[in-house]
């Protein structure tokens, strides 16, 4: 039996996680431990360890490490918390492969502790590019820190090789997301309204937006702008999610509730929808508008629009279903007209995800249990241009 031990640190990441949770634990040669950290313990964010335990999935360890700052020295401190807290924690549950998803500084957090403790680490989502966010950094020092990738496309898988990782190690199995929406059940429009206490409208748009991190002082000024054209629409209810535990993000959690409260026919704000209601939205909604990864990943599948505010998903692969703009009045009306004009609904009727590839879970599930734990633990270089002259017998 191996012993994995899953780490998961926000709402958006367990939900993506969940069908591999599930997996895991119910293959025969894998056994499940799971980390619980970072936003699902603060009431801030929902306390959405609770969702965790209301679907029946055991939690082996709950870590707090986030401060209440999101300031660049408050995140700084959460990390180094983390490290030391990921490291004991580690330490207890003795797991033989750790596995990690995405970009988070409590991911980071989280797979330094484990290479200092010298646990094979399997990451998901590598390869990819936000270069608009301090995210970019992290995902590329905890590939360097990893053992197994498990990319979401062949671009991705590339470029993890392309970073020195031996091919053999790195698997293209498309996006975890898709997996969970192939496999869910979605709540009735009806069923959503009476949850969430909403009415649905002519047009509906689901509204997530982060702050840019590696901007200055932007996140204000920016989501005012967004703000200001969404109240230029007609007849369209706006559903905002609120935002992580990014730099500058309580700003923007801040100006959603006063919108809210101000727009209550018109509007509504929530701290978590968790993946079931959130996924479900997905459904009924005419786009995604913001800057979130799950209107470049999983809005496609729904063969909705994706508008993408600014640069905080600059450098991701994309469907023809999404449409840049910047963060600017002028740039989110046109994408808005855009949204609407009848080629491209009829165009994004007939899109391609270009991150399905299909079965990630299995793929994921069957590369853990038939990995050797021997050959893990050092990792060399694979130099790309010397295999490559190698192959040409230069």
């Amino acid at each position: 039996m191996k012993r994995i031990c899953v780490f998961t640190g926000s709402r958006a990441e367990y939900g993506i996680l969940k069908p591999l949770i599930d997996k895991i634990n119910e293959h025969s040669d894998l056994s499940l431990s799971l980390l619980v950290s970072g936003m699902h313990l603060s009431p801030e964010f929902g306390l959405t360890y609770r969702d965790i335990e209301r679907d029946g999935v055991v939690i082996n360890e709950k870590v707090e490490m986030l401060l209440s700052s999101d300031s660049p020295v408050g995140i700084t401190k959460a990390i180094g918390l983390g490290m030391i807290s990921y490291c004991e924690a580690i330490q207890r549950l003795c797991p033989d492969i750790l596995l990690v998803l995405g970009d988070r500084f409590e991911a980071f957090s989280f797979a330094t502790a484990g290479y200092v403790s010298r646990v094979p680490i399997a990451h998901l989502h590598g390869g990819e590019a936000t270069f608009g966010l301090i995210d970019e950094g992290f995902r590329h020092c905890i590939t360097k820190m990893s053992h197994l990738h498990f990319t979401s496309t062949e671009t991705y898988r590339q470029k993890v090789i392309q970073m020195g990782e031996c091919p053999e190690s790195v698997f293209c199995v498309g996006a975890l997301g898709i997996d969970a929406i192939r496999a869910m059940k979605f709540m009735a429009k009806d069923e959503l309204e009476k949850d969430l206490e909403i009415r649905f409208k002519e047009h509906n748009l689901l509204v997530t937006f982060h702050p840019v991190t590696l901007e200055h002082d932007s996140s204000e000024k920016h989501f005012k702008t967004l703000l200001e054209a969404l109240m230029m629409l007609q007849d369209t209810m706006i559903l905002f999610t609120k935002t992580n535990a990014d730099n500058d993000g309580r700003i923007i959690n801040k100006m959603i509730d006063e919108f809210a409260a101000s727009n209550p026919s018109v509007s509504a704000a929530f701290s978590s929808l968790g993946q079931h209601r959130y996924m479900s939205l997905m459904k009924y909604v005419d786009a995604v508008v913001g800057n979130s990864s799950s209107g470049i990943i999983e809005a496609p599948s729904f063969n909705i629009g994706t508008v993408n505010i600014g640069d905080r998903q600059l450098g991701r692969v994309k469907a023809e279903s999404i449409i840049d703009c910047e963060p600017s009045l002028e740039g989110i009306s046109k994408a808005f007209l855009k949204l609407y004009s009848e080629d491209f609904i009829r165009a994004v009727a007939e899109v391609t995800n270009p991150y399905d590839s299909g079965g990630a879970v299995l793929k994921i599930v069957e590369a853990l249990a038939n990995c050797d734990l021997g050959k893990l633990g050092m990792k060399r270089f694979y130099d790309v241009i010397f295999n490559v002259k190698k192959k040409e017998g230069q």
